[in-house]
């Protein structure tokens, strides 16, 4: 496809595709689904290699937000049966972190639902922060904890945070449909404040909530103009008790075309597959790795993901590996090396490692102890 060609040639040299490339690949058949894969897999790997970083969600704070975002199931007014609970003391979100850091995760996420932190708020994260990376040496640290106010950005940074999430999540033209309690505006200004204090900025968006193409065209434009070297991509998980929970307008060709499509108009920042992989991409989430560098481990912030090492067979099985704790995950243009992207000790003459033959994988056979031959029916 002459597209395709010219949507590969363009992430190579970071270059900026047309609206009506973008809305095309948005538009292409499930016939060309994996050529439109492979072309955006292609780009993907001239960034980021074959490495897949791993990330860790800790819910702070859960529930009881005053905020009335209408995919929320923290939200205003929802009736969502989540957990709810406040603040976790700082060793208590520490020995949460651990067990992500464990499980392979190199940056810990510290969310907290509500509109935005009090300045004793802030003081509070600075002291989880500061347990997090006493605990765990070379973690990084990302705080999500809404809407900020002057002056705190500069705060967390002090503290030892490396990075703040804050989604715009929709097009600035639908944004009032989803949330009214804050404005699209604020979104914008609160990702700006992080990286003015020198916050890597982490800012993405939420597909299946019945946006059209030209919104999702829309909000990933602006995030690429908004440059935050991090962009979530998330799916709706449409939760009972809150206004979205009819919205299931995902298959999982539809959410692989929007991912290639993110990867062609964001072809060198951190594209991670965030919340409702497991449920609108089910058994073709292998196939996301090839166009995303980033996910989540396990659990989310009130959904539960895929077992830890459900997610780290699936990057073994499909062939990438995890990003190491000592692998710089931007490109060096944007501030990180390039020796593990492009291959710099093969280059300089040094002696191949040959691949490990894989080890027996006993866990996966089970004896059949049900249908012919016995009493138990059968699993057909």
């Amino acid at each position: 496809m002459d597209l395709l060609t010219t949507l590969v040639e363009k992430g190579l040299r970071r270059e900026l595709p047309t609206r009506e490339e973008a809305l095309a690949v948005l538009a292409t058949s499930d016939d060309d689904l994996l050529e439109v894969v492979a072309a955006a897999g292609r780009v993907r790997r001239q960034w980021f290699g074959r490495r897949v970083k791993l990330n860790y969600l800790v819910n702070l704070k859960s529930g009881l937000c005053p905020e009335d975002c209408s995919y929320c199931s923290q939200r205003l007014g929802s009736k969502a049966e989540i957990l709810k609970y406040t603040w976790l003391k700082p060793d208590e979100a520490s020995r949460a972190a651990a067990a992500g850091v464990a499980g392979g995760a190199k940056r810990v996420c510290l969310v907290a639902s509500g509109r935005g932190p009090t300045d004793r708020d802030v003081d509070r994260v600075s002291k989880t922060i500061e347990a997090i990376k006493g605990e765990n040496e070379g973690v990084e640290v990302c705080a999500c904890l809404g809407l900020l106010s002057a002056g705190q950005a500069e705060r967390l940074r002090s503290a030892g945070a490396d990075a703040y999430n804050h989604n715009l999540n929709t097009s600035e033209g639908t944004y009032g449909d989803i949330t009214t309690t804050h404005t699209y505006a604020d979104r914008v200004d609160t990702v700006r404040q992080a990286q003015s204090a020198g916050l890597s900025a982490c800012s993405g968006l939420i597909a299946g909530m019945g946006e059209s193409d030209d919104d999702l065209i829309d909000v990933v434009f602006s995030l690429r103009e908004l440059d935050p070297d991090s962009v979530p991509v998330n799916f709706l998980i449409p939760f009972e008790g809150t206004p979205l929970a009819k919205e299931w307008n995902l298959t999982p060709q539809r959410c692989l075309r929007i991912l290639a499509m993110v990867r062609f108009v964001c072809p060198d920042v951190e594209v991670r597959l965030a919340g409702g992989r497991e449920v609108h991409l089910r058994s073709m989430q292998p196939l996301a790795l090839h166009l995303v560098n980033s996910i989540f481990l396990g659990d989310y912030l009130t959904s539960e993901g895929q077992e830890g090492q459900t997610d780290l067979d699936m990057i073994a099985d499909a062939g990438f590996e995890v990003e190491g704790a000592g692998t710089t995950t931007l490109p060096e243009h944007r501030g990180g090396g390039c020796a593990s992207v492009c291959g710099g000790s093969a280059e300089s003459g040094a002696a191949e490692v040959p691949a490990e033959v894989p080890a027996a994988r006993t866990d996966l056979v089970a004896v059949r102890r049900r249908g012919a031959g016995t009493d138990l029916a059968p699993n057909a």
